[in-house]
């Protein structure tokens, strides 16, 4: 069983994956193929995503805290089946609701699609900040949970018109199942995320080189 900090660990170096992906709403499949090198995150990179100002509600109480705050450096090449190829590389912090002292109101914290709850006393939970979002530019913040038992993290993204759930599960210091649902955010800032739009899953395989 891997432990919080020890999963980040875990996740470095060079992986590869297929991933198929499903649009639900109109029928469509999609294959791609994605190379990652994902690096542990500096003291440096942690700290310029806690001062980003669009982050900035959330607080953490000291520099010797933040220092302990897990999260990785990740690059990735991604070419479709069709020949489309897309490069992006971003900074991912995690922090668990027990460093958080306070959080201000325009973090917003909706209610997680059904799928993604989990009972309290089966995560960490906390705060997902990226210095970049996958479907809008710029800094975005997240929820994220991690289950020791099943070597599982889950990240909650809130974006626009759309609510992500990325998860993946470590099978092995090799292996990792990865998994994508990605919803239609409804206009009641009070209702969980029920329309699917797509489905995206793949094996993730680390590399020797």
């Amino acid at each position: 069983m891997l432990k919080f900090q020890e999963f980040f660990t875990a996740c470095t170096g060079r992986w590869t994956t297929e991933r198929t992906y499903h649009e639900v709403l109109v029928g469509r499949i999609e294959r791609s193929y994605t190379e990652f090198r994902v690096e542990q995150i500096t003291p440096a990179q942690k700290q310029q995503i806690l001062s980003l100002s669009s982050l900035s509600g959330i607080k953490v109480a000291a520099n010797n805290e933040q220092e302990a705050l897990p999260g990785f450096a990740i690059a990735f090449d991604t070419r479709s089946e069709t020949g489309e190829t897309v490069s992006m590389s971003l900074q991912a912090l995690f922090v668990p609701d027990s460093y958080v002292t306070s959080t201000d109101t325009s973090v917003e914290t909706p209610p997680p699609p059904i799928a993604a709850q989990v009972a309290e006393e089966e995560a960490i939970k906390g705060f997902y900040l990226r210095n970049e979002g996958y479907s809008e530019a710029g800094a975005i913040a997240g929820r994220f949970t991690y289950q020791p038992t099943r070597q599982t993290l889950e990240m909650t993204t809130y974006y626009r018109r759309s609510v992500a759930v990325d998860q993946m599960r470590m099978l092995a210091l090799d292996l990792r199942l990865r998994t994508i649902v990605t919803y239609q955010r409804p206009t009641d800032a009070n209702e969980p995320p029920s329309v699917i739009d797509l489905v995206g899953f793949g094996v993730e395989r680390r590399q020797s080189v």
